[in-house]
């Protein structure tokens, strides 16, 4: 299979600092440049949204590699990261020509093709697309589950540590989906 497009897959991942809920990674090779692109951060739930649905309909290949918050809390966040990429890369079944990772840590460095670059989800579109396709997952998945676990707030927070969080951890205390690895979290933990 020949694309003229760069055959790059783009990784980034979502969640790493959340003190609840799962580490998704997305992973995408594209197959044509999509209008739009950019850093998931940059852009509103709806444009993320949109984008996701045509990234999955567009892409050559694209997957999520999810580590659940008691693997983070088993594994610590390094490799619960390099977990959640090898995940993601298991859903790329077509032929690639390089990986590129977002931050400056290369998580798939026992892979030759692959490589870090800073500011990634910025300037390369394949890691943008990986960035929008974690987040929506993500978020869905956080405010999918905010009914199972009502007066957190996940819907909103998604499960970072803002003020609201913070209050209703000092109602509720924990539940199965903190991560004690974070200070706040396990402090709870330790004095209830």
């Amino acid at each position: 299979m020949w694309y003229a497009w760069p055959v790059v897959v783009g990784i980034d991942e979502v969640g790493r600092g959340c003190w609840a809920g799962p580490l998704v990674a997305g992973a995408v090779l594209l197959r044509m440049p999509i209008a739009g692109l950019r850093d998931s951060k940059k852009l509103s739930r709806l444009q993320r949204e949109r984008l996701e649905a045509i990234i999955c309909l567009e892409a050559a290949a694209f997957g999520l590699g999810w580590v659940s918050p008691a693997e983070v809390d088993k594994l610590g966040l390094t490799q619960a990261v390099r977990l959640a990429m090898q995940r993601a890369m298991e859903c790329i079944t077509v032929p690639y020509a390089e990986i590129i990772i977002d931050g400056n840590y290369n998580y798939l460095a026992d892979n030759p093709k692959s490589r870090c670059l800073v500011k990634a989800d910025t300037t390369v579109p394949a890691v943008s697309a990986a960035s929008i396709i974690a987040k929506v997952a993500r978020d869905a998945y956080m405010r999918g589950i905010a009914r199972s676990y009502p007066g957190y707030g996940f819907e909103s927070h998604v499960g970072y540590g803002t003020a609201v969080h913070r209050s209703a951890l000092q109602q509720l205390g924990a539940c199965d989906l903190h991560r004690s690895l974070f200070t706040p979290i396990r402090n709870l933990l330790e004095h209830s």
